[in-house]
C-alpha cells in the first residue's frame, strides 16, 4: 500500500517520454490511463511501444504493465543498468525522439552506456542525430559529463519513410553532476554545419551550401558547412537531403536549426536551394530567440539542473517551448522542484527576443548504483 500511495497517476498519451524518463530517474511509478482511449484506433502506437522496450532494456527490474487494448500503461522502475545494447527504433518517428531521452538517463546508470540504434536519422518531426551530436553533447560537458567514450556517431543515414540508418550513442556514468552558471551567451562566432544527401544526386548538398552561404554571408564570414553525400550500404532505403546548421558564439553557447526534404511520395517536391535558404533562415530566428541553450536542449538542461549538487544553478533561455513549460510541471511533481522564472527584456540584454533567466537549487540527486572502482 505504501508503494500505490506514491504512484503518480495521468491521462492521455502526450509527454509520455517526459513522464517515463522522470519516473525512472525519480523511481515513482506512474500509471498513464487513457491513451488515445476515444480514437479509432486506440492504445499505444508502435514508436511509443518502441520507446518502452527501449527503456524496459536501459533498466534492470522494471515492471511495465499494458492492457489488452494498449489504453493503459502502469510503469514501475527498476535500476539504471546500461552497459553494451542494441534496439531498432520504430521509423514512424526519428531516432532523435529515442535519443533525446536517452540523454537524459545516460549519465546515472550503472555501467556506461554503449547503444547501437537503428532507424531514421534525419526527419522532419525529430531532432536529428547531427543536431543532437552538436548541440547536447557540449551541453552535458558543462555539467562535468565528458570524457572520450561520450560521443554519437553516424555510422549510416536513414531517411523516412523505410529508414535504415545507424548510430552508436556512447556515454561514461558520474556519481554527481555540476551545478553551472550560465547566463552569458556572448557573440556568435562562427557558424558550422552539414548539408547531407542520400540516394539522389550529390549536386543537392552543394546547391543547399551555396544558398544557405548566400544569407548567412552577409552577417558572417566564418561559415564552414559540409557537403555529406553518402553512397551505397551507408545511405539507407529512402533517398533525401536535408542541412543541419549550427552557430556557435564566443562564450561556448551552441544554437541550431535543420531542416529535412519531404519524405518519398509525402507533399510536394522542395527545391535544395529553397531549403538552405529556410535552414540559413531559421537558423538566425533562433539567434534572435538567443539563450546559453536552444529550443531542443531546454528541458534536458533544466533536468540537469534539477538533479545537481545542493547549490545554486543558474541557466539563461530564450522563450519556453511549450514541451518545456509542460516539462517544469512534471519536474515539480517527480522531484518537488521549483525553479526562479525572471523574464529579461529585449533591452536589458540589448538583443533578440524576450529571455528568461532560471534559477534553481539541485536536489543533490547521486547516481548509487555507479559501481565505485
Amino acid at each position: 500500500a505504501a508503494g500505490e500511495a506514491q504512484c503518480l497517476s495521468y491521462t492521455g498519451c502526450n509527454f509520455l517520454r517526459q513522464r517515463l524518463v522522470l519516473a525512472t530517474l525519480s523511481g515513482r511509478p506512474v500509471k498513464i490511463r487513457k491513451i488515445r482511449a476515444k480514437e479509432e484506433d486506440p492504445g499505444l502506437r508502435d514508436f511509443e511501444a518502441s520507446f518502452i522496450r527501449l527503456i524496459d532494456k536501459v533498466t534492470n527490474g522494471s515492471r511495465i504493465e499494458i492492457n489488452q487494448t494498449g489504453t493503459t500503461l502502469y510503469y514501475q522502475p527498476g535500476l539504471l543498468y546500461g552497459g553494451s545494447l542494441e534496439h531498432d527504433c520504430s521509423p514512424s518517428r526519428g531516432i532523435g525522439y529515442y535519443l533525446e531521452s536517452l540523454l537524459c538517463l545516460a549519465p546515472f546508470m550503472k555501467h556506461p552506456l554503449k547503444i547501437l540504434l537503428r532507424g531514421v536519422t534525419n526527419d522532419q518531426v525529430d531532432p536529428s542525430v547531427d543536431i543532437l551530436k552538436a548541440t547536447a553533447l557540449p551541453l552535458l560537458k558543462k555539467f562535468g559529463i565528458d570524457g572520450e567514450s561520450l560521443d554519437i556517431k553516424i555510422n549510416r543515414r536513414g531517411m523516412p519513410p523505410k529508414g535504415g540508418g545507424e548510430i552508436l550513442f556512447s556515454c561514461p556514468v558520474r556519481k554527481v553532476l555540476q551545478p553551472v552558471q550560465f547566463t552569458d551567451p556572448g557573440k556568435i562566432k562562427r557558424i558550422r554545419g552539414t548539408a547531407y544527401s542520400v540516394r539522389v544526386s550529390p549536386q543537392m548538398a552543394n546547391r543547399m551550401v551555396e544558398s544557405a552561404r548566400g544569407i548567412l554571408n552577409k552577417f558572417l564570414p566564418d561559415i564552414y558547412i559540409y557537403a555529406d553525400h553518402m553512397k551505397g550500404v551507408s545511405s539507407g532505403k529512402s533517398p533525401g537531403f536535408g542541412m543541419c546548421l549550427t552557430a556557435e558564439t564566443i562564450n561556448g553557447t551552441i544554437l541550431s536549426a535543420e531542416l529535412a526534404s519531404n519524405p518519398q511520395g509525402q507533399g510536394a517536391a522542395v527545391l535544395p536551394e529553397e531549403l538552405g535558404r529556410n535552414c540559413a533562415k531559421l537558423l538566425l530566428e533562433e539567434v534572435y530567440r538567443g539563450g546559453c541553450v536552444d529550443s531542443t536542449n531546454q528541458s534536458l538542461a533544466l533536468l540537469l539542473m534539477t538533479l545537481g549538487q545542493r547549490d545554486v544553478s543558474k541557466v539563461l533561455l530564450g522563450p519556453l517551448s511549450p514541451y518545456t513549460i509542460e516539462f517544469l510541471r512534471h519536474l515539480r511533481s517527480f522531484f518537488q522542484i521549483m525553479f526562479k522564472i525572471e523574464t529579461k527584456t529585449p533591452e536589458e540584454e540589448h538583443m533578440g527576443g524576450e529571455k528568461v533567466l532560471m534559477t534553481c537549487v539541485g536536489i543533490g540527486f547521486c547516481n548509487l548504483s555507479k559501481t565505485i572502482r
